[in-house]
């Protein structure tokens, strides 16, 4: 296993549990109690996932994981030490895939890196498995799951693998009403809660990387109590 991980806490105790745990699963790891320390270290080495505490020294987890989106794509998993719902959908819309509350079971922890690096080396690397026929064109919004390549009105668009994925799902059911249970659990892959905002999160991601009006989207449209879809 060469997969390497960046943990960012500044309390050295959960840093520390966390490298202890992830080491004893045969990870490398890249170990920061601050952000600063932690974007050299992104910029020098190709991570395949990071962990960020939300409260850090020099800048907020959520600051380090918006500087990390700009260039990179692999998952990210926000450590909170707060429960609010504004916090988690902050962390997801800013290019977060997880995120996962203090006090948690080291375990539970691992589960999920190990669930979010199958999802991402499984999006990452489809298109080498796939025909050049499948892509959609939508009034100018051009996505080619063969080639992991989306455009729109010309203009490259830089999604992660998961938001791909979702807006992937969308254009192949275009038409169609997709609820937000059905996103989940055909791009996730797991089972869907009703309290879960992790879809209406990225689906904000999406939009904002179109340039989609909140009120007046042209292409992702919410059908309220319903879900989305794609026309």
């Amino acid at each position: 296993m060469n997969e390497k991980i960046m943990v960012v806490d500044d309390e050295e105790a959960i840093a520390d549990l966390v490298e202890s745990y992830l080491l004893s699963e045969g990870y490398e790891v890249f170990k920061f109690y601050s952000g600063t320390k932690a974007l050299e270290c992104v910029e020098q080495e190709e991570l395949s996932l990071a962990i960020l505490d939300v409260m850090l020294p020099d800048m907020s987890g959520f600051q380090l994981c918006q500087q990390i989106r700009r260039e990179h794509f692999y998952p990210i998993i926000m450590l909170t030490a707060k429960v609010e719902d504004m916090d988690k959908i902050t962390g997801l819309t800013l290019g977060a895939d997880d995120y996962i509350t203090k006090p948690f079971n080291p375990l539970e922890l691992i589960t999920r890196i190990k669930s979010q690096l199958r999802r991402y080396m499984r999006y990452n690397h489809a298109q080498q498995k796939l025909t050049e026929t499948e892509e959609v064109d939508i009034r100018g919004l051009y996505i080619s799951k063969s080639s992991h390549r989306c455009t729109l009105n010309g203009e490259e668009l830089n999604f992660t693998p998961i938001e791909f994925a979702v807006l992937w799902y969308l254009c192949e059911h275009r038409g169609r009403v997709i609820s937000s249970e059905e996103l989940f659990e055909n791009v996730w892959g797991e089972r869907y809660l009703d309290d879960n905002n992790t879809v209406m999160a990225h689906i904000a991601r999406i939009r904002e990387k179109m340039h989609e009006k909140a009120r007046k989207p042209k292409y992702i449209r919410t059908v309220w109590g319903v879900g989305y879809t794609i026309e």
